[in-house]
């Protein structure tokens, strides 16, 4: 097989779109560096998408490119073996897992453009690591693997070094929609979660996406009570009588510590940055069966041990005041130790760095934009468009990268 055979197949191999020869003096070198790359790809199990439609003779390019121009030729075959969205660090879109619980709608599929064969969605997991569902890569070169693999791929540096002190992945964030109100429920705190559950508690923070007139959800007591008369109003169905409910309103923020009791009312469409567990210990269902035709199974005993039997102490509402910046403004709407998340309404762009210390989530609300970044590896820069309902996660050590266009999204780091 000849030199120029050998070059062929491995572009072909490659899936190169047009691909000009390259001059002679640099046929073994691209050569190699085109097999590295179809090696790379391969054992990723990702496909390229481009076909191959011509291999020019080597002498005609020799014709255009002489070899002075260096680094032009080299700047086209990086180019070609390394195209955008390819690179080992990226920002990644997100296809979530859902959920179809009984309570769920339709609002995830019709209004966010969720993709799924479910007939309701009641949530989509859009950064998830949990065993209960992950989330997977649907861009560039590690598409179709989860991104739990891809973290244990990447020995966890894409997680920043906030995250050492976690065992597992941190936080899980979901859209949820009611279209039906959810159990009154509680979740334990992590010593009492990790004893009894295996997992971590759960803390978590809500964001009001939109809601109907007159929604509201429960939010701990209206006052203190004993666990006594807890425990007997949850026996004689008259619990809803000193719980807090809360009118929504669009843009509303619930931080929800492990311990207290709540409930998403129907008509509400959350956004729910929370730790990365799926604890929950049902306490009042409104006798509502299951698919089985079964009453669901309530978790009181539980229940019981973990409640905070008293008003919550953190108000409803964002944490931080709204601050303008140049062609954005920025909120901070929770910060605790597991997480921290700021509301970013973009007018025209704003300029983000993920750095050493934390990976970065963008959970887009609304609008559209661009994400422009570069990498060390590849001269130029390398952009993707994101719309309404996506989820990004930008690996920790990216560096600074620019969200243009207009949207509202939810930025989250550890």
């Amino acid at each position: 097989m000849t030199e120029i055979e050998d070059f062929q197949i491995i572009f072909s191999r490659v899936g190169l779109c047009t691909v000009s020869a390259l001059p002679k003096c640099r046929r073994s070198y691209l050569a190699a560096r085109a097999k590295q790359k179809t090696d790379r790809l391969e054992a990723g199990g990702v496909n390229n998408h481009w076909n191959v439609t011509e291999i020019e003779d080597f002498e005609r390019f020799q014709e255009h490119f002489q070899e002075h121009f260096l680094h032009s030729t080299l700047y086209c075959a990086i180019r070609y073996f390394y195209p955008k969205g390819n690179d080992d660090m990226y920002p990644m879109k997100l296809t979530p897992a859902f959920k179809d619980y009984l309570w769920g709608g339709t609002r995830l599929k019709t209004d966010f453009h969720k993709q799924t064969p479910l007939t309701k969605v009641a949530e989509s997991w859009e950064l998830s690591c949990h065993k209960d569902g992950n989330s997977i890569i649907s861009n560039g070169r590690y598409q179709g693997m989860s991104l739990a693999e891809y973290i244990k791929q990447a020995d966890n540096a894409v997680l920043g070094t906030d995250c050492q002190r976690f065992a597992d992945f941190p936080i899980l964030i979901k859209l949820i929609d009611a279209y039906d109100n959810l159990s009154v429920q509680v979740h334990p705190d992590n010593e009492y979660a990790l004893e009894h559950e295996g997992e971590y508690g759960k803390t978590e923070m809500w964001y009001i996406v939109d809601c109907e007139p007159g929604a509201s959800l429960l939010y701990g007591f209206q006052h203190e009570i004993s666990k006594e008369e807890f425990e007997r109003r949850i026996r004689d169905n008259t619990l809803l009588e000193v719980t807090n409910s809360v009118p929504v309103h669009k843009g509303d923020v619930f931080f929800i510590e492990a311990g207290t009791l709540h409930a998403i009312g129907k008509g509400i469409l959350i956004a729910e940055i929370q730790q990365n567990s799926n604890t929950t210990y049902r306490i009042y269902d409104y006798g509502r069966v299951g698919a089985d035709g079964k009453p669901r199974q309530l978790h009181v005993d539980k229940a019981l041990e973990v409640t905070e039997l008293k008003r919550p102490a953190r108000e409803p509402k964002p944490q931080g005041d709204t601050v303008q910046k140049n062609g954005y403004s920025q909120t901070l709407l929770a910060s605790c130790e597991y997480f921290t998340v700021t509301a970013l309404d973009i007018k025209k762009s704003v300029r983000l760095e993920a750095d050493e210390t934390s990976f970065h989530s963008l959970l887009v609300l609304d609008g559209e934009a661009e994400i422009v970044w570069q990498n060390e590896k590849i001269p130029g820069e390398m952009s993707l468009t994101v719309t309404k309902g996506d989820s990004i996660f930008i690996p920790a050590g990216l560096g600074n990268y620019t969200v243009n266009g207009k949207t509202n999204l939810l930025f989250t780091k550890i």
